[in-house]
């Protein structure tokens, strides 16, 4: 890269918990810095997260309009490479649609919209500016998980049989929504989270986790979704069983009241030849098991890791890479594809491995399939797009 790639930030504000998390990522590599922002639907919060940030006044922008029509006048040596959204999700798909109209490559919040009739208007912007898009999805960017998805692709497993993916929380285990918790009143309300909690918020990263390292699809869903804490208006706790296009079969929960519970996503993929697992809360490893030999345990930033796992890792063997690590991958991965673009260049394999539109229409029609298999009586629903 001849220079650090302009972002412009619309969200995160100084109250903002993801926010914070997106900035340290994007900086992680020294590839790209925070050059403007629409920080908060409150100008005076905006404006203040903007200075604590070191924003130039004229930088700071009191909404996303704003800002994406003055930086779209500034010179193209001047103007913002991208912005990232960090808004809830019912305000990811105005912002993203302007963006591209006005030229800019994009970063936005999981899931990527509201509905999955926005995410598809999203995609044919996409194509039709071709731009890049980036979602997200922060678990695939852990290098194990990485090393997973190779080590599937290249039939060290066999053919795939079983997936088994959990995600329990326990932070909405009291109706803490009417409690002053600002991340669960959002989060609990329907017209701002959409038709699904646990399953949209939660959920669609264990979906989109299984599909990954599997390189498989979904295609059949039964689901069963409960709101378990009384006088919460959405979901709060689910279990689906899936069908994927080899005909293998899963088992996918995801749930926000499972007491005691921190982030403890996990995953197990079994082929025929033998199975892997891996743990969110415990990254840097991954435990392959086989048939008919003794199980082995990879461990991050070692030498027999595969070229993804490599190019996503940091730190020698034995120094813990985390959350924010995964965050910056993404951001990583995302810089080197558009700086490549920007130099009329060919980004490599794993420069594109990143979660994109595609990835956001396979989520929302993750979280439409399954409300529509809840509501049903109908034991197996095909998966529609």
């Amino acid at each position: 890269m001849k220079r650090k790639l302009r972002m412009g930030m619309i969200g995160g504000g100084k109250d903002a918990f993801i926010g914070a998390v997106h900035r340290l990522a994007a900086n992680m590599d020294g590839l790209i810095e925070l050059s403007a922002g629409a920080l908060s639907v409150n100008p005076e919060i905006g404006y203040e997260s903007g200075k604590l940030l070191f924003l130039p006044d004229n930088r700071i922008y009191t909404n996303y309009e704003e800002m994406l029509t003055r930086e779209s006048e500034l010179p193209a040596d001047e103007r913002i490479d991208f912005v990232t959204i960090v808004t809830p999700n019912f305000a990811h798909f105005a912002p993203a649609m302007m963006a591209l109209d006005k030229g800019f490559n994009v970063v936005i919040e999981k899931p990527i919209t509201l509905t999955l009739e926005e995410a598809k208007q999203l995609k044919a912007k996409v194509e039709e500016t071709g731009l890049t898009l980036c979602l997200t999805h922060t678990y695939s960017g852990y290098p194990m998980v990485k090393q997973a998805k190779q080590m599937v692709s290249e039939g060290a497993l066999g053919a795939i049989r079983k997936i088994i993916v959990e995600y329990p929380q326990g932070w909405l285990s009291t109706l803490s929504e009417r409690e002053g918790n600002a991340q669960a009143a959002w989060r609990t309300d329907p017209s701002k989270t959409g038709k699904s909690g646990s399953m949209g918020d939660i959920g669609t990263h264990a979906a989109h986790l299984a599909e990954y390292i599997s390189g498989l699809k979904i295609t059949k869903i039964c689901a069963d979704l409960s709101i378990v804490v009384p006088g919460r208006a959405i979901d709060d706790d689910g279990n689906v069983l899936l069908k994927f296009d080899n005909g293998a079969n899963g088992v996918l929960v995801a749930s926000q009241i499972a007491a005691g519970e921190e982030n403890a996503l996990k995953i197990k993929v079994y082929g025929e030849k033998g199975g892997m697992e891996w743990h969110q809360m415990e990254p840097n490893t991954l435990i392959v098991k086989w048939l008919n030999a003794p199980a082995q345990i990879y461990r991050t930033g070692n030498g027999y890791m595969g070229s993804f796992a490599q190019h996503n890792t940091r730190t020698p063997g034995g120094h813990p890479e985390g959350y924010l690590e995964a965050f910056a991958n993404i951001y990583k991965n995302f810089a080197l594809t558009v700086d490549a673009k920007l130099n009329n260049q060919q980004p490599t394999a794993e420069m594109l491995d990143f979660p994109s539109t595609e990835d956001g229409i396979r989520g929302m029609a993750f979280i439409e399939n399954v409300v529509a298999s809840s509501q049903s009586d109908q034991k197996w629903l095909d998966y529609k797009l």
